[in-house]
């Protein structure tokens, strides 16, 4: 995995760049221009662009929204201190494939990267909430009825879905229901073929749009 590291703050940055790099991780560059950032980017084509939301030079989404428009396609995660709503929202709109906490631990950051560089879709398991809550009140666009989706949903995957929708992990969900985390990872697997989502984050997002989990509890 071939990382590029944009992030004003120097410490934090000769940080995680040294962290990364004992992880195994190729880290082509950690700079803390944004210009130079972008230009590393298009040069040099990582796997992963790690990229901080408040800068002095530009904002995290406003590189973001640069390096699509100039059609950059490779997977680009905000790693940022911003717990802020309209900041999640706004940078999975933009094409962000992650938005994770600096504050997070190591091994859950490397995980992470590996599924984004995979093809998922990561949000920080504490935002999972933000953006359902987010996205379920501020979706003009999502006005298509999603609700016979979740027909296809055995009583058991729409039980885990509400799981997902609380943010909770496979281990956790794993635990409370009383059954392996092999089992959940299928069931989860079976949810998002259904739902016809690439990611966990989305399917949880449809369940709160469709106010699913508050129709089970009222049943």
């Amino acid at each position: 995995m071939r990382v590029l590291l944009i992030d004003d703050h120097a410490l934090f940055r000769i940080g995680l760049r040294e962290l990364l790099e004992r992880r195994g991780i190729d880290v082509i560059e950690a700079v803390g221009d944004c210009e130079a950032g972008m230009m590393l980017a298009a040069e040099r084509q990582p796997d992963v662009i790690l990229l901080d939301m408040r800068m002095p030079q530009m904002s995290g989404i406003e590189v973001l929204k640069t390096l699509r428009q100039h059609g950059l396609d490779m997977s680009i995660v905000m790693l940022t201190t911003s717990r802020d709503e309209k900041d999640v929202i706004e940078s999975l709109r933009n094409g962000a494939q992650g938005y994770l906490l600096k504050d997070m631990e190591p091994d859950d950051l490397i995980r992470a990267l590996e599924n984004i560089v995979a093809g998922q879709s990561i949000v920080a398991q504490e935002l999972t909430g933000v953006l359902a809550r987010a996205v379920s009140g501020d979706s003009p666009e999502v006005e298509v009825d999603k609700a016979s989706f979740f027909d296809d949903l055995t009583p058991r995957e729409r039980e885990i879905l509400c799981h997902l929708a609380e943010g909770q992990s496979n281990k956790v969900i794993a635990r409370h229901l009383g059954i392996s985390d092999g089992t959940v990872k299928l069931h989860v697997k079976a949810i998002l073929r259904k739902l016809d989502v690439s990611s966990r984050v989305k399917a949880a997002v449809m369940a709160v749009e469709q106010n699913l989990c508050a129709r089970k509890e009222k049943e």
